[in-house]
C-alpha cells in the first residue's frame, strides 16, 4: 500500500468536523505565529495577568529572576530586580487592594534601548498596572532608614534596585514602571542594592 492510499483511508476515517478543527488550528497558529513576531518586534518578552494572591509571588518571582538572567545581569542584579518586583507586586496586593485575593494585576517585561546621558543603553522596562486604591503621594514616600521598625523598607528596595521608578494614576489604573540598564558594554553590573 503507498503512503498516498493510506492518507486517502485516514481522511476517510476522520470526522468532516475535525478535518475543519484541524484546519482552523493551523490558521489560529499561523496568526499566533505573527502575533507573536509583533510582540518580538516591540520588545516584549514577558506579559503576566494574575490574581492577587500573595501564593502567586513565588510565579512572578521565578518568571524575574530567570528574565533577568536571559537578558544579560549580573546574579547580584538578577536578585536585586527580582526583590523589587516582588515588593512591587507584594505592595499592590497589600496596599491598593487591601488584600483581596481575586482582583487582576499585569506585569509586563519588555526589551528597551535608547540614549541615556548621552550613552546608548539597553535595558529591561517592567510595568505593573493595578485598578485599586490611587497611589497616595504621600505614603509612597520612603522612611528614614535609621527608624528601627518592621515594614516601610520596600520602597528603598525598589528604588536602590532599579534605574528608574515612576508611578502614575490615570483612568481608574495604577501604573508603575521600572527600568534597569545593562552596563554601558551591554553586561550586568553589580546594583546598589546588593
Amino acid at each position: 500500500m503507498t503512503f498516498d492510499a493510506v492518507c486517502t483511508i485516514v481522511s476517510a476515517l476522520v470526522p468532516p468536523d475535525f478535518q475543519r478543527v484541524t484546519e482552523m488550528t493551523r490558521v489560529k497558529d499561523a496568526r499566533e505565529v505573527a502575533g507573536a513576531e509583533r510582540l518580538h518586534n516591540s520588545g516584549l518578552l514577558l506579559d503576566l495577568a494574575l490574581v492577587s494572591d500573595p501564593l502567586l509571588l513565588c510565579v512572578v518571582r521565578a518568571a524575574i529572576e530567570r528574565l533577568t538572567e536571559v537578558s544579560g545581569f549580573s546574579p547580584p542584579e538578577c536578585r536585586s530586580i527580582t526583590r523589587a518586583v516582588d515588593e512591587a507586586v507584594a505592595n499592590v496586593m497589600r496596599h491598593a487592594y487591601g488584600g483581596s485575593l481575586d482582583k487582576r494585576i499585569d506585569v509586563s517585561c519588555k526589551r528597551i534601548s535608547g540614549m541615556v546621558n548621552g550613552v546608548h543603553r539597553e535595558g529591561l522596562e517592567i510595568e505593573l498596572l493595578d485598578k485599586g486604591v490611587p497611589f497616595d503621594k504621600k505614603k509612597l514616600t520612603a522612611r528614614s532608614l535609621d527608624e528601627v521598625k518592621p515594614g516601610g523598607l520596600g520602597l528603598h528596595f525598589i528604588r536602590d534596585s532599579m534605574d528608574v521608578m515612576e508611578h502614575s494614576h490615570v483612568n481608574g489604573v495604577n501604573r508603575l514602571r521600572l527600568v534597569k540598564y545593562l552596563s554601558a558594554d551591554g553586561r550586568g553590573q553589580k546594583s546598589q542594592g546588593e
